[in-house]
């Protein structure tokens, strides 16, 4: 009977000493949480900047076919001086298009901001041209997801 009472008793203290966790048990739990919703966060934010550089590329070609209807048509790319307000309305500077459509050359009427809402850079010469996105910083330059994106490099 002394027996039984004595692993009731101890069966009682381990069930106490197991009754909650640690607070060391408790941080070293919500640290590796932590970590862990770091590492999904910037995987979700490197997709994101992967598919703004994606999207970037997409709308570069895009208007690299617009300008090749608008040479088709008129027989130069517009000039750096024209930019790409030249596939909208009918250039009044410059050389002008003798056969430019009504509507221009992109539906809506209004250029496409990059990904990062800044303007894309175009140059041209009237029979080259190219087109950039500055990429994430909109700065000249850059790394990674600052780096541009050139349409002679797509």
């Amino acid at each position: 009977m002394l027996n039984l009472l004595n692993i009731k008793k101890s069966s009682h203290q381990i069930l106490k000493s197991q009754a909650g966790l640690s607070i060391m048990e408790i941080l070293i739990a919500l640290t590796l949480i932590g970590l862990a919703g770091t590492f999904i966060v910037s995987r979700v934010l490197d997709n994101l900047e992967e598919g703004k550089q994606e999207a970037a590329k997409i709308q570069i070609n895009n208007l690299k076919n617009r300008l090749l209807d608008y040479k088709r048509r008129c027989g130069q790319f517009p000039s750096s001086e024209q930019g790409l307000d030249a596939l909208v309305q009918a250039p009044t500077a410059g050389e002008q298009c003798k056969r430019y459509p009504a509507n221009g050359f992109i539906e809506g009427g209004r250029i496409p901001m990059d990904p990062w809402d800044n303007e894309y850079v175009y140059t041209s010469d009237g029979r080259n041209y190219g087109i950039i996105s500055l990429g994430a910083d909109g700065a000249e330059g850059g790394e990674g997801f600052d780096s541009d994106i050139n349409s002679k490099e797509i």
